[in-house]
């Protein structure tokens, strides 16, 4: 018999249509196997049976018998160890092994059984080794046979079939890697707060039954319950017994000791939220609200913060945090009669809390130390590797929902895996793994991060980063079934990576250049295009897939490509305006038009989708932001309007925001043109008025214009390229003249170097218009020394992917020609003192120390080391570069000769993931993404 413990949070599947030797039938000729639970089984799993009794039923049209005393036909047979008088007895006589999951935290055995009790030929049997063991085994069953966990957040149809059957085997889902994985529901106004007061009437216990069964199906065990102007304990009585019963641990957020949530202290009138001053009353109020729920499985706060999640009062001591934490644990021991060691408690090293931990603030040893994240999902501070371990060990506080500087993001899901993979495994592999909790605001649009999450806490080994896309096409097939899969995969992916960039809540007209590498422009077209594929699967899937494919996919691609619009819109206004143009009247009605299409999208998802089921769950404002918090409704941009009353021609080149009129023999030029690259360039025509123009481009024949002559009824966008075959040799400066039915004689230069260098060999990086320009995945050699080695973690970061050094508890290292690093072959065409910008991700100084570094060099000069920690300590500069999504940094080098070099990015510290590396040459220009990858010489 095959025996596979599987370290990942779900089985390889174990479902199949027809029958295979050995096999169970679950669904098969019209007819269901029954469920048999012990009656003396956890009320929670007993509940999770249920729930698969409904699932069974909705894929197949037929409800099983529900059994809880005497098995009949083929049965799934379903308990816990120690708590089910069925699978005791199974092991007593030795018709089950469960020496592989007993006395493990949250382990599973699914296994097809021959003759498991009398009067039964076969059976599927799912152990657990305690409660949620078992319901973890129960829900793995559920999404095998075609019910996701979203079924009912996010509406994806069940999987109907009439013949499922379980593969032989013994199949182990081992225990997780992090003990407690959850999720806080926070910043929930006005989105989350307003459906749930919709749907069931506020956060009760109808509303949370919806949200443990989920976090259950996710095989997550752990929830901090919305907290602004809500107390979980308070506002519905069923809430603390419902989660207990479930088997959901439930926490309070790092502002809220003793179970006690933050709305509580207002409505118990207990006076002013201070120790110093007010040291009675909050112990009352701490153990009162202990008291209530000391039955049930917890995880308890202790520490203090400011009222309203605000910094305690300057200078405060640490002395008095200690006592608090002192005080805090007396109670706990008091109203549970034990050890305060005995139960699970934790301290959140939340923003300046750290600091006092950081001043030598210490918990006693069994305390969680719950390390946290910028809000920007940059962790803070991390084990020192080596350490005494704790007893109550460390865990990580994270961010997919933010409300605060440099600005609130709540509106949709904009947390890619890879960023979640990199940052997560730094504290999987510092072995902060007691608790992962991630904030994901109201939920909805959090669902594919979340699942990830909770995925990667289980079993961060299983998911590498090469295999972060091949998860997300597992994720897509089980939600939308195998056809699309790989398709629906990219648009996510690829989603993320352009959501990510940036923001919606902090995009703007400014953001992406305009004129410079046609990147506003560029930007915006990829999410154009990546929105008309993902509708055109739309258009194409079954009627029942349509609402949970809008919400999982279709609709942050269409509402963030909108906005994308809408902006560029706003830019191109803007500086038509300046210019004269017409079109400035154009760009300011698409602005209205754009601004009018958001309303319409957030309409459709409130009010059409799903019948309206989701309404409010969209009411989150992203428009129109002056400071880091929220406007009260969404803003139009402000727009001009022109009213020239003569018509002129206009001209205005690639990369210069200057444009010229009448009859100009302009100074400025295009970008020039190189046989080295051989790229094309642009200038645009316009008219300033409501008048006919027409117009003609005389130019040499080795000069290829996209259009020649024409009537100009709108902008014109003229493409100019070189036949190289024609054009002359050597550095050549011509002319391009335009003229116009209105009198204009606009004249401008054009320089081309036709060269052919003899020492080019292939596949060096080719300089461009004053810069050269690499992607950190498309280095020319990876030098790697065991145990480091080069990771590339493909689509991470702003454009092509990131690459970081493993594994990331390496040592420091100091370069040497054999220590790790990346070379990437260059050519130039000139000697000379350039500046090397190096974008890396925004990772902080984890290890608390002198700040993570990498060095560069050319050839074999000596590398200059660089400090990624170093001027980004205020916090303007750090706020600046979590909002970018990078920081640069310039590093001057000098290349005493024109031809090949090799330019080096060497690993210092573990930690660091480059992104890019641009050579500027004296004509880099500013943009948001850095200049477009460099080409690649392709023959000698």
């Amino acid at each position: 018999m095959t025996s596979m413990a599987i370290k990942a949070a779900g089985l390889d599947p174990i479902t199949a249509n027809t029958y295979i030797p050995g096999s169970f039938a679950l669904i098969n000729n019209g007819k269901v196997a029954s469920i048999l639970i012990s009656d003396n089984d956890w009320p929670g799993t007993i509940r999770a049976a249920k729930n698969l009794q409904s699932d069974i039923k909705k894929v197949s049209g037929i409800e099983p018998l529900f059994l809880t005393d005497k098995a009949e036909g083929m049965p799934i047979i379903i308990g816990t160890i120690g708590k089910s008088k069925i699978i005791d007895d199974m092991i007593l006589n030795g018709k089950i092994s469960v020496g592989d999951i007993a006395g493990k935290w949250e382990a599973t055995l699914i296994q097809v059984i021959k003759n498991p009790v009398r009067g039964v030929d076969s059976a599927l049997v799912i152990v657990g080794s305690d409660k949620r063991g078992t319901i973890y085994g129960i829900y793995e069953l559920s999404y095998q046979i075609g019910v996701s966990p979203w079924y009912y957040w996010a509406d994806v149809p069940v999987k109907k079939s009439s013949s499922i059957f379980i593969v032989s085997g013994r199949n182990v889902i081992s225990s997780p890697a992090v003990k407690y994985r959850g999720i806080f529901l926070n910043d929930e106004a006005p989105a989350l707060s307003g459906w749930s007061k919709k749907e069931f009437g506020g956060f009760n216990s109808k509303f949370y039954e919806k949200v443990f069964e989920l976090i259950l199906r996710l095989k997550g065990n752990y929830l901090w319950p919305a907290m602004w102007g809500n107390a979980f304990n308070d506002d519905d009585k069923l809430n603390p017994i419902l989660a207990d019963e479930c088997g959901v641990v439930i926490g309070t957020s790092h502002h809220e000791p003793l179970t006690r949530a933050h709305d509580e202290w207002r409505r118990y009138k207990g006076g002013k939220w201070n120790y110093e001053q007010n040291a009675e009353e909050l112990g009352k109020f701490w153990e009162t609200g202990l008291q209530r729920v000391a039955d049930k499985e917890q995880l308890i706060t202790i520490g203090m913060r400011g009222d309203g999640d605000e910094p305690m009062s300057t200078g405060t001591a640490t002395a008095l945090l200690e006592k608090i934490v002192k005080d805090q644990r007396k109670i706990i021991e008091k109203v549970t009669q034990k050890p305060a060691s005995e139960t699970p408690q934790l301290w959140a090293l939340y923003k300046e809390v750290q600091d006092y931990y950081d001043k030598g603030m210490r918990v006693p040893d069994d305390v969680t130390l719950l390390l946290c994240d910028d809000n920007w999902g940059n962790i803070r501070k991390l084990p020192k590797l080596g350490e005494t371990p704790r007893k109550g060990g460390y865990g990580i506080y994270y961010h997919f929902d933010y409300v605060g500087g440099p600005r609130n993001y709540k509106w949709v899901n904009t947390n890619p895996i890879q960023k979640i993979w990199e940052q997560m495994q730094l504290a999987y592999q510092h072995d902060a793994n007691q608790i992962w909790i991630v904030n994901v605001g109201d939920l909805k649009p959090m669902e594919f991060p979340i699942e990830f999450f909770l995925d990667y806490a289980w079993a961060p080994d299983a998911i590498p980063a090469e295999k972060l896309l091949a998860y997300t096409q597992k994720w897509a097939g089980k939600q939308f079934g195998t056809a699309y899969a790989t398709v629906i995969a990219g648009f996510v992916d690829n989603y993320l990576k352009y959501a990510g960039r940036i923001k919606p809540e902090l995009l703007n007209a400014n953001t992406y250049s305009l004129v410079n590498y046609n990147e506003f422009d560029k930007v915006t077209a990829d999410f154009i295009k990546l929105k008309q594929q993902a509708n055109a699967v739309y258009l194409q899937l079954n009627a029942n897939q349509k609402d949970a494919y809008y919400q999982l996919v279709f609709h942050p691609i269409e509402a963030v490509a909108n906005l994308y619009e809408m902006y560029l819109a706003v830019a191109k206004n803007q500086l038509y305006a300046k210019q004269g143009r017409l079109s400035a009247n154009h760009y300011a009605a698409q602005v209205d038009s754009l601004f009018k299409r958001d309303a319409e999208i957030t309409t459709y998802y409130n009010k059409t989708m799903a019948g309206g089921k989701w309404d409010h769950m969209m009411d989150q404002t992203h428009i129109g932001y002056t400071s880091w918090q929220q406007p009260d409704q969404n803003i139009i941009p402000k727009t001009a309007k022109i009213t020239n009353e003569t018509t002129a021609l206009g001209l205005m080149f690639e990369g210069d925001e200057a444009h010229f009129t009448g009859k100009v023999k302009a100074t400025q030029v295009l970008p020039s043109f190189s046989s080295l690259n051989r790229t094309s360039h642009y200038f645009e025509i316009f008219k300033t008025g409501v008048g006919e123009i027409k117009y003609s481009i005389k130019a040499p024949d080795f000069i290829i214009l996209s259009h020649k002559k024409g009537e100009l009824t709108h902008d014109q966008k003229i493409e100019v390229s070189i036949d190289w075959a024609k054009a002359p040799k050597g550095n050549k400066t011509s002319e391009i003249t335009v003229t116009a039915s209105d009198g204009s004689y606009l004249n401008f230069a054009i320089k081309t170097e036709n060269i052919t260098y003899a020492d080019l060999a292939p596949n060096l990086f080719l300089s461009n218009n004053g810069y050269l320009s690499m992607e950190a995945p498309s280095f020319s050699s990876a030098i790697n020394n065991r145990p480091i080695f080069w990771k590339t973690i493909p689509n991470y970061g702003k454009t092509k992917g990131g690459v970081m050094p493993t594994p990331v508890t390496s040592a420091l290292q100091q370069p040497s020609e054999s220590s790790p690093h990346l070379a990437y072959d260059i050519y130039l065409t000139e000697a000379g003192n350039f500046t090397l910008n190096t974008f890396v991700s925004p990772t902080i100084d984890f290890t608390g120390k002198n700040g993570l570094k990498f060095a560069v060099s050319i050839n074999n000069e000596a590398p200059i080391m660089v400090n990624i920690s170093s001027n980004y300590a205020s916090e303007g500069a750090s706020g600046q570069s979590v909002a970018n999504g990078i920081k640069i940094f310039k590093t001057p080098l000098s290349f005493d000769k024109a031809g090949k070099h090799t330019i080096k990015y060497w690993m210092i510290n573990p930690g660091v993931v480059l992104q890019k590396l641009v050579l500027d040459l004296g004509g880099l220009k500013p943009s948001f993404l850095g200049p477009p990858e460099s080409a690649i010489s392709t023959t000698k």
